[in-house]
């Protein structure tokens, strides 16, 4: 191989060589690899806060990776579609491609930089280790089906304040280290703050459960459509951060995301929840739906870069 590899910006006519070493990426588990109908939102997106790059083969005749990074908030950068070329794997090409992206956010001021693997992809698990990447935590999804008339036992109001209060104190924001879902850039995770709960509640949905005190709390990210397996547009309702008390108070906090997703229409839902056996147990016993597995969030310290 040659030793002629540079860390560059992508460019639109870098996408041929990407889709082609990126759409078999999980073909094993018959999963599709979502770069190819990212690339060119991603070129045409980029600017301060979000860079794309590549690792550029002997100028040009080859593309060794691809990986893009995101700030998040001024301190919090996210790194994602972290992928190498077959033909390059092996030669510590990952090393560079994940080093020039801590580069590029230490820059711009993060002190920290996530990323999320698949709990089932061992290689990417052990990719980011490798390239520095701590463990951070682990979370799952649940799915409530949309519902109209679902009934909550407890009240539900939509103040973020509540919300709030009860997220500081929660076992919930311990596991997750306070992290929840970015309501900017999908798949990503960053701290939630009262300003977002505040924004959710003014432009999406919070909700925040009482019994004799703060039991629970939520709020909806976005809504969006995506394909099914058969094609057919579905139309999504994703909730940043599902938190709770008891199993009761659960069953009282999905029905009020049921009863907000029927509003908006939304076919399916989901909401990230900490993946502890209590909460993912509790979902499960109250029917709301569960994933197959969790996904890991890891953390690079930047503050030395």
């Amino acid at each position: 191989m040659s030793t002629s590899v540079e860390l560059r910006q992508a460019r639109p006519e870098d996408r041929d060589d990407v889709v082609a070493f990126t759409q078999d990426t999980w073909a094993d588990r018959e999963a599709e690899d979502y770069i190819q109908h990212v690339y060119d939102d991603w070129i045409a997106g980029d600017g301060d806060r979000q860079r794309t790059f590549v690792l550029d083969v002997n100028d040009g005749e080859d593309v060794a990776g691809i990986c893009q990074g995101v700030l998040l908030s001024d301190d919090e950068a996210w790194a994602q579609g972290m992928r190498v070329n077959g033909d390059y794997r092996g030669h510590g090409v990952s090393l560079d491609l994940t080093h020039g992206l801590f580069d590029w956010a230490a820059d711009a001021g993060a002190t920290v930089c996530r990323n999320m693997v698949f709990s089932w992809n061992v290689a990417g698990l052990g990719q980011s280790r490798a390239a520095g990447f701590e463990p951070g935590t682990e979370f799952r999804w649940a799915h409530p089906d949309p519902d109209p008339d679902a009934e909550s036992d407890h009240e539900v109001t939509d103040d973020p304040t509540a919300a709030w209060r009860y997220w500081t104190d929660s076992h919930a924001r311990d596991h997750l280290r306070g992290l929840a879902l970015d309501a900017n850039e999908s798949w990503a995770v960053s701290e939630l703050t009262p300003e977002k709960l505040a924004t959710a509640a003014d432009e999406t949905a919070v909700f925040a459960v009482h019994d004799e005190g703060l039991r629970g709390m939520a709020y909806r990210t976005r809504t969006y459509d995506r394909p099914n397996d058969e094609g057919e547009q579905v139309t999504w309702a994703e909730y940043g951060v599902g938190a709770w008390e008891s199993v009761d108070h659960a069953r009282s906090l999905f029905a009020a995301v049921q009863r907000d997703a029927a509003s908006v229409d939304a076919d399916r839902t989901r909401v990230l929840i900490p993946e502890t056996a209590y909460h993912v147990s509790d979902a499960a016993y109250a029917r709301a739906g569960v994933s197959d597995e969790p996904d890991f969030v890891m953390a690079a310290d930047l503050t030395d870069w």
